[in-house]
């Protein structure tokens, strides 16, 4: 990382003694992840199934370029900030919805002893505690759950968010979130609040955490999502709950490394609750379990093995099998090259919105394959994809 440094000059310099100086420094970053890729049995504009050759970049980690600061306050307390911009390598198109900032935009206090409060855009606290213990936090995308339906590749982001973080106490660690919704006369309506917490201890890991966000309230049917969250809709699997009241995910992770092999588990529950202005009827709940297996097989080089299982029920009854293997070479201690792929096989039913030319609503159909969190959509039972990419930070 290249580093700024914007020392505050001593008030002493100016001519009064005996004051010391803060300290303050500023740090751009960024991470650019590009690849060639290819998907086999993905929905071409006819709506028939066809492979797919191309450029597509974040597969092991989002692109971004940012800003962080730290301003010594003394006592042990630090003024910080954090500005992040998400792109698409491929485009130079804004990512998050077009947002300048999307990633992550806020400003806090920090210490050692008190913890860390700050407020902003954010992650929540389940993507901070318990995402680093699965499959996703070492090969991305290709290693999440179908359509993303419990966060576990970090789609969702909060607006508007106010965040603590405790110090790390013998091991264990908290965080709690709530983002305001913002609607004047209903203080409720579009709010998000989560909560999670980690604890370690030696080779093993665990963490377990809630989010839950809702839509605003509305008195027409809703057309979208629209709360202080970004939502979890990637592909065909979950774009049609986008006009649920709310969202309630529940996940679990544990790790635990013995030499070269990091082993972890995950569970979630992932609950898209309806109202009389959603676009279906009854609530759609996913169960999804998924395990990992990584093998530092050099200093340089990471294998790993990954299964994910997805169980909707409620409104659908789809299965989906998703089985990922990767691959990641270190060329230096900022450059990597990878391969990573995956196969997935979907069965029982999901809901779309109807794809009759000028009808509305939605239909019940076989469930399509959609692998990880990329947007593909497949009128097909199975996908397999495949990437070839090279991952530079600075």
């Amino acid at each position: 990382m290249k580093r700024i440094a914007l020392s505050t000059l001593s008030l002493a310099l100016l001519g009064v003694t005996g004051i010391a100086h803060a300290q303050s420094s500023v740090t751009l970053y960024g991470l650019i992840d590009e690849s060639i890729q290819y998907a086999h049995n993905t929905v071409d504009a006819s709506g028939k199934n066809a492979n797919q050759v191309g450029l597509v970049g974040g597969n092991l980690q989002g692109n971004r370029f940012g800003l962080k600061g730290t301003e010594d306050l003394g006592g042990g307390l630090k003024a910080i900030f954090q500005l992040e911009n998400g792109f698409d390598i491929n485009t130079g198109k804004l990512g998050q919805g077009n947002k300048m900032f999307g990633r992550q935009a806020y400003v806090g206090l920090t210490g050692d002893q008190w913890g860390t409060f700050t407020l902003g855009r954010q992650y929540d606290p389940v993507v901070d505690l318990v995402q680093p213990l699965t499959g996703d936090n070492y090969f991305g995308s290709t290693f999440a759950t179908p359509g993303d339906v419990d966060n576990n590749d970090n789609t969702s982001r909060t607006s508007n968010a106010v965040k603590y973080t405790s110090p790390v106490w013998s091991g264990f660690q908290f965080e709690g979130m709530y983002a305001f919704g913002g609607v004047a006369g209903a203080t409720g309506s579009g709010q998000t609040w989560s909560g999670a917490a980690t604890y370690s201890t030696g080779p093993f890991s665990v963490a377990a955490g809630y989010f839950r966000a809702d839509n605003p309230s509305s008195a027409t049917p809703r057309a979208a999502w629209g709360g202080t969250s970004d939502g979890t809709f990637d592909n065909q699997i979950s774009n049609i709950y986008g006009t649920a009241k709310s969202i309630g995910i529940a996940q679990v992770a544990v790790q635990y490394v013995a030499g070269p092999f990091t082993a972890n588990l995950r569970y979630s529950n992932a609950q898209y609750k309806p109202d009389a202005q959603s676009g279906f009827g009854s609530t759609e709940k996913y169960n999804v379990g998924g395990a990992y297996l990584g093998y530092q097989a050099t200093p340089a080089m990471l294998v790993g093995l990954g299964y994910v299982y997805t169980k909707a029920s409620g409104d659908t009854d789809a299965t989906y099998h998703q089985v990922s293997l990767g691959g990641d070479y270190n060329l230096s201690k900022r450059t990597d090259i990878y391969l990573v792929g995956a196969y997935q096989h979907a069965s029982g039913s999901q809901r779309i919105a109807n794809p009759i030319p000028g009808s509305t609503g939605t239909v019940v159909v076989d469930a399509g394959a959609a692998i990880g969190s990329y947007g593909y959509n497949s009128a097909s039972s199975s996908q397999e994809l495949v990437s070839l990419g090279i991952r530079h930070k600075f």
